[in-house]
């Protein structure tokens, strides 16, 4: 079978899973076990601060609550923490893919691959993406963290949405992205990114819902 009619068929089953999901019965919105305010702004020798987003770009998330803050530590690159978090999804509001955010955002899109992160008890697979605007790159990891799964892939995510929804009546979830720029090695930007993702995510799962 052809690239493009795989395409073509992923992509109507999706949106046919999008179409059936609003149509079904609406279920309570999901909320944070805690607000990402209370996210720690200290990890290990890293310091964090908020980095403010522009109303149109909150507005166009349609995120029930957002984190996007910079982390800074002595001789490294600094490291972005993106958050986004939905009570819901059966209004129309879902979580938009990188794959699409980081091109309208100017960011080409290099490489793309899965990784694993080695975090307490488990292991996890993650996307992992090079980028490029301009003369500036960075390395991205990003997966979906919803109803107390961690998956990599956008098509699976909206499988296990509409499965949840009908299951467990929930359709909550989040988008969690990292990303560091590339000032030395891509090798070295790729390892801290990594490193930093496995101290986050069992600080994140603490705030989101199972």
């Amino acid at each position: 079978m052809n690239a493009w009619i795989r395409v073509t068929i992923a992509a109507g089953g999706l949106a046919g899973a999008i179409v059936l999901l609003q149509l079904m019965t609406s279920s309570d919105a999901v909320p944070l076990r805690r607000t990402f305010d209370e996210f720690p702004r200290e990890i290990g020798a890293y310091r964090g601060v908020d980095e403010g987003l522009e109303p149109d770009v909150l507005k166009a998330l349609g995120a029930t609550d957002v984190m996007m803050r910079r982390y800074t530590a002595a001789a490294l690159p600094p490291v972005w923490v993106y958050a986004g978090y939905y009570a819901s999804q059966r209004t129309g509001t879902i979580i938009h893919s990188p794959k699409q955010c980081l091109p309208g955002n100017g960011w080409s899109i290099l490489e793309s691959a899965r990784v694993v992160l080695d975090v307490p008890g488990s292991s996890l697979t993650v996307n992992r993406v090079l980028v490029a605007n301009g003369e500036s790159r960075q390395v991205v990891l990003y997966w979906y963290q919803e109803r107390g799964r961690v998956v990599a892939s956008e098509y699976w995510g909206k499988a296990y949405m509409v499965w949840d929804s009908m299951a467990r009546g929930r359709t909550d979830g989040a988008l969690v992205r990292i990303s560091t720029p590339v000032t030395g090695s891509e090798a070295d930007a790729g390892r801290q990114v990594m490193e930093f993702s496995e101290r986050v995510f069992p600080l994140l799962t603490a705030f989101l819902p199972v």
